[in-house]
């Protein structure tokens, strides 16, 4: 556990895992660092790791959008899909932080764990 609930990236990480008890890992991430703010574990996946190479695609992914000048566009998530992980990434509307969650299809629902990730990034802004 790297987390403490006295914060609210920690408290965001602990009403996660109440929800979602068999994710495989979950951070909050702050963007401009790439480093996690609070993260948890229940696998083999080190999310304070994921959160540096993660914060690059969502970093990438905003300069695509300007490229293309996507204006009034934002990125709500990005979902990546593996054999036996989702990985999803929801940024805060303040655009300064992102909740990282891998879970296993098997186990979770992609609509729940979108819906549980959005909920706590609305209580992070």
């Amino acid at each position: 556990m790297a987390y403490s609930t006295a914060t609210p990236a920690g408290q965001a990480v602990q009403n996660i895992l109440n929800d979602l008890p068999s994710l495989m890992a979950v951070a909050v991430v702050d963007i401009s660092s790439g480093m996690s703010l609070a993260s948890h574990t229940n696998s083999v996946i080190n999310p304070d790791t994921a959160a540096a190479y993660n914060t690059e695609v969502i970093k990438q992914k905003q300069k695509a959008i300007s490229a293309l000048k996507l204006q009034g566009e934002v990125i709500e998530d990005v979902l990546i899909t593996l054999n036996n992980q989702l990985h999803l990434l929801r940024l805060v509307n303040d655009g300064k932080k992102f909740i990282y969650l891998v879970v296993n299809p098997r186990d979770t629902n992609l609509a729940i764990a979108r819906e549980v990730v959005r909920s706590q990034a609305d209580l992070l802004k």
